[in-house]
């Protein structure tokens, strides 16, 4: 458990800096460069994602169960999956998804999370994805007052929306065919 707590500690203490002083963030971007702020950032952030994974796997068998999801929320769970991969496709492929969904990350993100909560009731899964979907929700209200900086990607085109849904489809069937057995060790839908 505390694997997974310090993972959490770093993943989202490096998350919420834009949300909680971004001044603050942007003086030491300035200060430090955008591309080495960048780099300390996103290490800060794969250490931690990978302490979370790691201590998350470590504390799922034994901790406590709070709810048990019925059977059909894995079919309601997969549904709401659906337009996740193709989401976070379209945040570094701008097409008119961007325009219609504003920030398709966020998005994803809070659809991942809901449909996880809908599957999984141990006290890790509620930290987890709780987690998850409280700083989406709070990165959204907190793009009211600041100034947002622009995802780079490919330029604006009608053709990357086919792309990412496309590709995000794919991904989609991969992770549910196998790659969330290997990686995570759950099949979805059995």
């Amino acid at each position: 458990m505390n694997t997974f707590l310090v993972g959490m500690g770093l993943f989202f203490s490096i998350h919420f800096i834009s949300i909680i002083n971004d001044p603050w963030r942007n003086r030491m971007a300035s200060r430090l460069g955008e591309l080495p702020w960048k780099a300390f950032y996103g290490l800060v952030a794969l250490v931690g994602l990978y302490l979370l994974v790691k201590g998350y796997g470590e504390a799922r068998p034994i901790a406590e169960l709070v709810y048990i999801p019925p059977g059909w929320t894995s079919h309601l769970a997969a549904l709401l999956m659906l337009p996740v991969f193709p989401l976070l496709i379209a945040t570094y492929l701008p097409g008119r998804i961007n325009g219609w969904v504003r920030h398709p990350m966020l998005v994803a993100t809070k659809f991942w999370a809901v449909a996880h909560l809908l599957t999984n009731g141990r006290t890790i899964d509620l930290l987890l994805f709780g987690s998850f979907l409280l700083w989406a929700i709070l990165v959204r209200i907190s793009y009211i007052r600041r100034n947002i900086r622009p995802v780079y990607g490919l330029p604006k085109n009608a053709i990357n929306d086919w792309l990412a849904v496309i590709l995000g489809l794919g991904l989609y069937a991969m992770f549910i065919k196998s790659w969330h057995g290997l990686l995570i060790g759950v099949y979805p839908l059995g």
